[in-house]
């Protein structure tokens, strides 16, 4: 077209990039709408890493029902909460078991469309028929879902189905609600060879050769086997890397902060590696499960930190409105409270100057008080310099033994850690070789041992300001000799 004059346009507004991190990604396990993108079949237990709402999206779908599609509130409080890239998602649902089928429904037509208001639609299943022949789709008319996930029926020109005022329409969809605990802590088939539901943590650094991150599952880990699933999955992935899983307490039995401590001891977690958390937290009229926000303020504190987890997730602005159970109703903590719960080894949330998340203490707390196991911003840290350290020296494997070798490692792992040193990220870090550790007959059977020490900084949970009256004050103030 011709263009004379002065004209404007206007684009939507672009959302900011989101910071990326560098740690290990959080691995999220759950449900997710897949019968909105191209091809439902292909995002079953695979692992699909994404860097922005977008890219979740076109893999995934998405849907604001937290309730049955548990990956989107872990997209939501990644990328549009925090802010924070990248993460990775399993999805778990089926479409070729977790699924129902719709009755025969009437839609009517205007203005050659018809929009079918039934959820979850498999695209391949809908039959559209005028009324009783069948109409054939991209010929006769073309199907789209709109922004609240409902097909929309759009009738061809010159098609079978063009002067149609009413369509009938029958298709099948997606049921989150046949989903189980069994799907989420999947396993392995011995004959087919095929990984699924948490087993896949397994396959995280093969794929993406990332070690990895915090394990969360939303809305499942309350249940105590996933839980346990989930526990058991944080140690020797792959043989060598270690990580830290962060698991919800279930807010529809658990209703009162006086009731975490049986819980506890009915959930039967108490691993140094194992964030608890309670209760749901809520933004606007949105619930979550307290995981994953926790988890993407995890993230976002260690990228804004030169991606090192030596901070505490403790008393961080969580962005939210309420901590509220699974039916609504508002907890509302004072700080004696909370930290009863802290003392419990359970992280909660807490309005002191606005909403932050509150609590220190891993799982095995308080039965375990080692530093490096109870804190956890300790515990994160070593689990961090070991996956690192596998990582930086992988490729040292199956070289020679000699000097050279072992001056390498223990140079490159000084420097770092004087340099973590210098900008008070930890009060110290040094490895050694020691002789005694390496007897000859070890070095004669390939075996090389180091001794690493490391100082992260533990939190400063409790700080006392002693005050006291000093009459002295006032005598001078008056005057007094």
């Amino acid at each position: 077209m011709y263009q004379h004059g002065v004209r404007t346009k206007e684009n939507p507004t672009s959302l900011s990039a989101p910071i990326v991190s560098k740690n290990g990604p959080q691995i999220v396990f759950g449900t997710a709408p897949i019968n909105l993108i191209v091809d439902p079949s292909s995002a079953v237990n695979k692992l699909v890493i994404a860097n922005t709402m977008e890219e979740a999206k076109g893999q995934l779908g998405y849907s604001d029902d937290f309730d049955n599609y548990t990956l989107c509130q872990s997209m939501k409080a990644t990328f549009e909460v925090f802010k924070v890239a990248p993460i990775i998602f399993c999805n778990v649902l089926d479409p070729a078991i977790h699924k129902k089928a719709n009755e025969e429904k009437s839609v009517q037509v205007s203005n050659n469309q018809a929009t079918y208001d039934v959820k979850g639609v498999l695209l391949s299943t809908v039959v559209v028929k005028k009324d009783s022949t069948a109409l054939t789709v991209n010929i006769d008319y073309i199907l789209e879902f709109d922004d609240n996930g409902y097909v929309v029926i759009t009738l061809v020109a010159g098609g079978a189905g063009e002067s149609a005022t009413t369509l009938k329409v029958t298709s099948d969809s997606i049921d989150p609600s046949k989903v189980t605990t069994t799907d989420i802590i999947g396993g392995y088939d011995s004959e087919t060879g095929v990984e699924t539901g948490l087993e896949l943590v397994r396959q995280v650094y093969p794929k993406f050769n990332l070690p990895p991150g915090l394990i969360i599952a939303p809305g499942w880990s309350k249940n105590k086997t996933v839980a346990a699933a989930m526990v058991a999955k944080c140690t020797e992935i792959n043989g060598v890397f270690n990580t830290e899983c962060i698991i919800d307490f279930d807010t529809t039995t658990v209703k009162k902060y006086t009731q975490l401590e049986t819980a506890k001891e009915t959930l039967g977690v108490v691993s140094s590696h194992a964030i608890l958390t309670w209760p749901m937290l809520k933004i606007d009229d949105v619930k979550y499960s307290f995981s994953a926000l926790l988890a993407a303020l995890i993230y976002y504190t260690d990228a804004n930190n030169s991606d090192v987890p030596n901070l505490s997730p403790s008393n961080k602005l969580l962005g939210v409105s309420a901590t509220v159970l699974n039916d609504g109703t508002e907890v509302m903590l004072d700080q004696v409270q909370a930290n009863e719960i802290n003392a419990l080894g359970i992280v909660t949330a807490l309005n002191f100057g606005g909403w932050k998340s509150w609590g220190n203490n891993t799982a095995c707390y308080p039965d375990i008080k080692d530093p490096k196991d109870r804190w956890i911003c300790c515990r994160r840290f070593f689990s961090w310099w070991g996956n690192n350290f596998i990582i930086d020296f992988a490729n040292k494997v199956d070289e020679l033994t000699n000097f050279r070798l072992i001056e390498s490692i223990v140079d490159a792992e000084n420097i770092k850690g004087n340099s973590y040193t210098a900008q008070n990220m930890c009060a110290g870090a040094k490895i050694q070789y020691l002789t005694t550790d390496n007897p000859i007959e070890n070095i004669l059977d390939g075996k090389v041992v180091f001794r690493q020490y490391l100082a992260p900084y533990t939190p400063a949970e409790d700080i006392l300001n002693i005050l006291e009256f000093d009459p002295s004050m006032i005598e001078s103030a008056l005057g007094g000799e």
